[in-house]
């Protein structure tokens, strides 16, 4: 009976660990964009590599989170996660500094939206842009255009296939008071600008479908706000509230939720997102712990078109290919 069991527990899904995933070299993982390579089997966690091991010359120099590479992670089963360096971006189409990845299997080849600022900075006062890129295999990345979007500080794009054709980019632009923007294209190439989604500060968005609706998560600097569109995009419903907005009760958990990825799996939907580490024992003994930031999961649950999220429930990790 004992043995009947221990196999049954040994091929239902596994639990995640607490943080999902912690980068090995500058213990600043963030922004992450999560794909499952049928190649190889695995999935694949593409996230900006930042570095909050290097020592600051003040309380206002932010070149840690400048000059970073995009960190690339693998897991077999969605639940246990190892370091596999860092992504093979070209550097003439970038720059000195990769931010927030958007990584996708479109159209027969597999498709990167890259943030880059062009240079490591003390500030945030610098110009930012999109880039595309294009890959038959996550590995190697071919240089695309670099998107004209109507502003010189745009960063975090997610895209979207439309129902009825064409895409969706869902991005950042901080010169409308760094509001949520749409831009809509025939062929993943040529953009035009669309709606301004949100009126008050945020980054990050994320955009998914999932039961028979279409959502948008973004980091609002206050946990994370939620949309929801019944139509398939055209008009929005914003959630009230925030999710994510509480620290958790759980080690390395411990500070609000920030820049999301989603997950779907069938009915299931998961949150992953990145927390700072404030809250750590650790941070009492080393004022600069916080910068470090870990990715973590969680579960997300719908009903009547609401989500929750309970970030200290264990999360079963149900991921098929």
């Amino acid at each position: 009976m004992i043995a009947a069991l221990l196999l049954l527990a040994a091929a239902g899904p596994p639990v995640a660990p607490r943080p999902l995933y912690r980068d090995s070299v500058h213990d600043g993982a963030a922004d992450a964009s999560t794909v499952y390579d049928k190649a190889t089997g695995e999935w694949v966690m593409f996230y900006t590599n930042r570095r909050a091991d290097l020592p600051r010359a003040d309380d206002k120099d932010v070149r840690w989170v400048h000059g970073t590479a995009i960190g690339t992670a693998r897991s077999k089963d969605g639940a246990h996660w190892r370091y596999s360096g860092t992504a093979a971006i070209p550097e003439r189409c970038t720059g000195a500094t990769l931010w927030a990845p958007e990584v996708q299997w479109l159209g027969g080849q597999w498709h990167m939206w890259l943030t880059v600022v062009p240079g490591v900075f003390r500030d945030w006062n610098a110009p930012r842009f999109i880039v595309h890129l294009t890959s038959p295999d996550l590995a190697s990345w071919t240089c695309g255009e670099r998107l004209d979007l109507g502003s010189d500080r745009v960063i975090d794009a997610s895209v979207l296939a439309l129902p009825k054709g064409g895409y969706r980019l869902f991005f950042n632009d901080e010169r409308q008071d760094k509001a949520i923007v749409t831009a809509d294209s025939p062929d993943l190439v040529h953009w035009t600008l669309g709606q301004r989604l949100t009126r008050t500060p945020g980054e990050g968005p994320k955009a998914f479908r999932w039961k028979g609706r279409t959502w948008l998560i973004s980091d609002a600097w206050k946990g994370l706000l939620v949309m929801r569109s019944d139509d398939g995009g055209d008009s929005w419903t914003t959630q009230p509230g925030h999710i994510l907005a509480q620290p958790g009760r759980h080690p390395t958990d411990r500070a609000k939720g920030q820049h999301p990825d989603i997950i779907v799996a069938g009915d299931h939907a998961y949150i992953l997102y990145f927390v700072h580490q404030h809250g750590e024992a650790e941070a009492k003994a080393d004022p600069e712990w916080g910068r470090r930031t870990v990715i973590q999961i969680a579960e997300l649950r719908e009903e009547d078109g609401i989500i929750r999220v309970d970030r200290d429930a264990p999360v079963l990790v149900r991921l098929a290919p």
